[in-house]
């Protein structure tokens, strides 16, 4: 057995190790994401998307449809850049949704989160010596869903000064009332 030293890169998670503690990036991998959607040169955004992008469904029945392998990519590279990047894990899980039946507009929106990226390429996650405290917390949207009234919870833990876990699902049954939807939302974290 060999000592290769300290980690830097491993499955695409590039891993800078400091005195004041460790940053995990996916830096290249977003470079990458980018380059092969053809967004390496196109306009950034502030957001990672629209705020109505719960209205997909009802603007998309009047949508046409799209070619499903180009969406089917773009979500999955997506999906595994949340690992470090969990200011996108809600629109990623919005957007997946729609990986039956995309539309010309899913597509649309998927391409928004790249230009946020293109803004955002340095972000990643800093696990900070100090303050080693467990914190948690959760939400919910009341009958974020237009199709079946069900809420989406999101739900994150952080241990000292960054994210170790982090979620956004939908509930699995129809909350009564906001106060409900928020205890949902609270058991599906605990």
């Amino acid at each position: 057995m060999k000592d290769l030293g300290l980690l830097h890169y491993f499955l695409s998670l590039e891993v800078w190790q400091q005195t004041d503690g460790i940053i995990l990036n996916q830096g290249k991998y977003t470079i990458n994401i980018l380059k092969r959607f053809g967004m390496m040169d196109c306009k950034p955004m502030s957001t990672p998307m629209e705020t109505n992008l719960h209205k997909l469904r009802e603007v998309a029945a009047s949508s046409e449809s799209t070619y499903s392998t180009l969406y089917w990519q773009m979500i999955g590279s997506l999906m595994y850049l949340v690992n470090t990047r969990p200011n996108i894990c809600y629109v990623v899980n919005a957007l997946s949704k729609f990986m039956c039946e995309p539309k010309q507009l899913h597509i649309v929106a998927a391409k928004h989160i790249l230009r946020y990226l293109r803004r955002t390429i340095g972000y990643g996650l800093k696990y900070k010596d100090v303050d080693l405290k467990l914190y948690g917390y959760t939400d919910s949207d009341w009958v974020g869903s237009v199709v079946d009234c069900k809420s989406t919870s999101g739900c994150c833990y952080s241990l000292g000064s960054a994210m170790i876990s982090w979620f956004s699902r939908k509930q699995s049954s129809v909350a009564q009332s906001s106060t409900e939807a928020q205890y949902i939302a609270t058991s599906m974290g605990a």
